[in-house]
C-alpha cells in the first residue's frame, strides 16, 4: 500500500516533458471534464424541472460576470507570461508576483462580490425581468452562495497557471473533474434537504476541491500567500497586459446578460434549454478550438517577421480547425434529438423540453466552426503584438448579437432558438472580418486555393451529413410507423423508445458518418485527412515527439471557469 501511495505521489508531482505527453494529457482531461460536465447536467435534469433549473442557471450570471472580467480576464492573457518571464530570473520573484496577484485579486473580487450580493435582487429584477418577485429573490440568494465558490476560483486559477508554467499538467487537469464531482454529490445528497440550494452548495464544495487539489503541490513548489496589497512592478505589468482582454470579456458578459434578459421573457424554462444546448455545442469548440489555439500561438510568435512561415502555420491551423469541427457541426444538426434525449432525457425533462433544446442545439451548431476559428484568429493577432484589433471586432460582434437578439425575440416573437441564431451569425461575421484583416496584414492568406480547399471539406461534410440523416431515419422504428408502407421494417429497425437501442443507433450512425467523411476527404485529397491517418498511426505505434526544452517553458492557460455553460 505504501508503495502504491508513493507511486501515486510521484505521478502527481511529475513533469510532462514531451509535447505529446502534455498535449495528450490536456486533451484527455478536457474530454473527461466535458463528459463529467454532461453527467452533472444530467443529474440536475433528473432532480429539477427545466423551469426550476433556469433559476439556478440565472443565478450564475452575476458571479460569472465579475469573475471572468476581474479575474479570468487578467489571468488568461497576462499573468502567465509575466510569471513565466519572472521564473527565468529567479523563482523567488516569480512566486512573489503570484502571491501578490492572488491577494489583490481576492481583494478586488471580494469588494465587487459584496456590493453585487447586497444589490442582487434589484439587479436581477432588471437583467431577468421575466421572473416573478419570489423567483427573483430565490435567484439572488443562490447567487450569494455562488459568489463564495468564485472566491475559491480566484486562488485556484492562479495555482493552475503556475503549475502549468512548471510543466505539472496532471494536477491542474484533475481539478475541473473534482469541481464537477462536487456539484454532482451536492445535488444527489442534499436536494432532499435543501431543494434548489443543494447544487449551489455543491458548486462551493466543488470550487473548494478545485483549489485544494492544486494547493499542496503549489505550496511544495514554492507558492505562498503574500499579504501585501500594494501592487509592485510585476503586478502592474499584469494589469497593463490584461486590459484589452478585460474589455473583450466585458463585451462577452454583456452579450450573455442580454441572452438571460430575453430568455426570461420568452418563458421560464427557456434559459435551461439555452444553457443545456450550449453545453453540448461547446464540446467540439473547446476540444479543437482550445487545443489548436494553445498550440498555434507560440509557433506564430516565433514566425513573427517571416510572413511566409506565419501564413503556412496559420493556414494549417485554420484548415485543421475547419476539417475537425465542420463534420461535428453536421452531426449535432442531424443527431440533435437523439443526443439531447440521451444526455438530458429524464421523466421530468419531457419531449417538449427535448425538442426545444434540440432546436437550439442545431442552430448553435451552425456557429461551431466560426467559434473555433475565432480562438485561432485572435491569437494570430496576438502573435503580431496586436491586441486591439480582436477587441474592436468583438465590439462589432456584440453589437450584432444584441441587435439580432432583440430583433428576433422582441421584434419577430421567435422562441429561444433565435438567441442561438443571433449568436452563430455574430461569430460568423467576426471570424470573416478577422480573416480579411489578417489577409491585409500578412498578404496571400485568402485566395482561390483557400476557398477550393474549404469547398472540398464542405462537400465531404455534406455527404457525411446526408449519410447520417439516412441512417438515423432508416433504422428507427418510429420513422417507419409514420409511413404507409408494406415493407417488413420490423426485421431491421430498432425501437428507439429504449435508451439502449437509441444509444446504439446514435453511436453507430455517428461512427459511420465520420468514416464516410474521412473516406470522401481522402478521395478529394484533403491534406488534413491524410494528416489525421498519420496521427492515428503514430499513436498506435507510440512514436514520441521531442522533449520540451527546460529553457522553453510554454504555459497552457486554462479555459474559462467550468460553470453552468460547460
Amino acid at each position: 500500500m505504501n508503495d502504491l501511495i508513493a507511486r501515486g505521489k510521484k505521478l502527481l508531482n511529475s513533469q510532462q516533458n514531451t509535447v505529446l505527453s502534455a498535449a495528450s494529457l490536456i486533451m484527455i482531461m478536457i474530454v473527461a471534464s466535458r463528459i463529467l460536465g454532461l453527467v452533472r447536467q444530467r443529474v440536475l435534469a433528473n432532480y429539477f424541472a427545466p423551469s426550476e433549473l433556469s433559476l439556478f442557471f440565472a443565478a450564475f450570471r452575476l458571479p460569472d460576470a465579475i469573475f471572468e472580467v476581474l479575474v479570468f480576464g487578467t489571468f488568461s492573457s497576462a499573468f502567465i507570461p509575466v510569471f513565466t518571464k519572472a521564473l527565468r530570473k529567479g523563482k523567488k520573484r516569480a512566486w512573489e508576483i503570484a502571491g501578490r496577484v492572488v491577494t489583490i485579486g481576492l481583494l478586488a473580487f471580494g469588494f465587487a462580490a459584496i456590493l453585487l450580493a447586497i444589490w442582487a435582487p434589484q439587479i436581477y429584477s432588471v437583467i431577468a425581468p421575466g421572473y416573478k418577485d419570489g423567483e427573483t429573490a430565490q435567484i439572488a440568494n443562490l447567487a450569494r452562495i455562488l459568489f463564495a465558490a468564485q472566491g475559491f476560483f480566484v486562488v485556484s486559477y492562479v495555482l493552475t497557471g503556475v503549475l502549468e508554467s512548471l510543466r505539472r499538467f496532471l494536477v491542474p487537469a484533475l481539478a475541473p473533474l473534482f469541481y464537477n464531482v462536487g456539484i454532482i454529490l451536492g445535488t444527489v445528497f442534499l436536494t432532499r434537504h435543501l431543494g434548489l440550494m443543494a447544487p449551489a452548495v455543491g458548486v462551493v464544495i466543488g470550487a473548494f476541491a478545485h483549489f485544494m487539489v492544486q494547493f499542496p503541490l503549489s505550496r511544495k513548489l514554492g507558492f505562498r500567500f503574500v499579504w501585501d496589497f500594494k501592487p509592485d512592478s510585476g503586478v502592474k505589468k499584469v494589469g497593463t497586459l490584461a486590459l484589452p482582454r478585460v474589455i473583450d470579456l466585458t463585451f462577452d458578459q454583456m452579450g450573455k446578460t442580454t441572452e438571460l434578459f430575453l430568455s426570461s421573457i420568452i418563458s421560464q424554462a427557456s434559459y435551461t434549454y439555452y444553457i443545456f444546448a450550449n453545453t453540448l455545442q461547446l464540446l467540439p469548440v473547446t476540444l479543437f478550438g482550445t487545443s489548436l489555439a494553445k498550440a498555434v500561438l507560440p509557433l506564430l510568435s516565433r514566425a513573427d517577421g517571416d510572413k511566409k512561415e506565419y501564413r503556412r502555420i496559420l493556414l494549417t491551423a485554420i484548415f485543421q480547425a475547419i476539417f475537425f469541427t465542420l463534420p461535428l457541426s453536421a452531426a449535432l444538426i442531424v443527431l440533435r434529438i437523439p443526443i439531447v434525449r440521451l444526455v438530458y432525457g429524464t421523466k421530468i425533462f419531457d419531449w417538449e423540453a427535448t425538442v426545444q433544446t434540440g432546436m437550439v442545439l442545431s442552430v448553435y451548431a451552425i456557429g461551431v466552426v466560426s467559434q473555433t476559428l475565432m480562438s485561432i484568429l485572435a491569437r494570430a493577432f496576438f502573435a503580431l503584438h496586436d491586441t486591439r484589433t480582436p477587441v474592436k471586432i468583438s465590439f462589432i460582434g456584440l453589437t450584432l448579437l444584441i441587435s439580432g437578439d432583440f430583433l428576433l425575440v422582441k421584434g419577430l416573437g421567435l422562441p429561444v432558438w433565435a438567441l442561438a441564431a443571433s449568436f452563430s451569425f455574430s461569430t460568423i461575421v467576426e471570424a470573416i472580418i478577422l480573416s480579411i484583416l489578417l489577409h491585409k496584414k500578412v498578404g496571400e492568406l485568402i485566395g482561390l486555393k483557400f476557398f477550393w480547399h474549404i469547398a472540398k471539406i464542405f462537400v465531404a461534410t455534406i455527404i457525411s451529413g446526408f449519410s447520417m440523416f439516412f441512417l438515423i431515419k432508416f433504422f428507427d422504428r418510429w420513422y417507419w410507423l409514420k409511413q404507409a408502407t408494406s415493407i417488413p421494417f420490423e426485421k431491421f429497425v430498432l425501437d428507439t423508445r429504449y435508451a439502449g437501442n437509441l444509444l446504439i443507433l446514435t453511436v453507430v450512425t455517428f461512427l459511420i458518418g465520420m468514416a464516410i467523411y474521412i473516406l470522401v476527404s481522402l478521395i478529394l485529397r484533403v491534406a488534413e485527412a491524410s494528416y489525421f491517418i498519420t496521427i492515428v498511426k503514430r499513436l498506435v505505434t507510440k512514436k514520441t515527439l521531442p522533449r520540451i526544452s527546460d529553457k522553453e517553458q510554454e504555459p497552457v492557460s486554462p479555459t474559462t471557469t467550468d460553470t453552468q455553460e460547460q
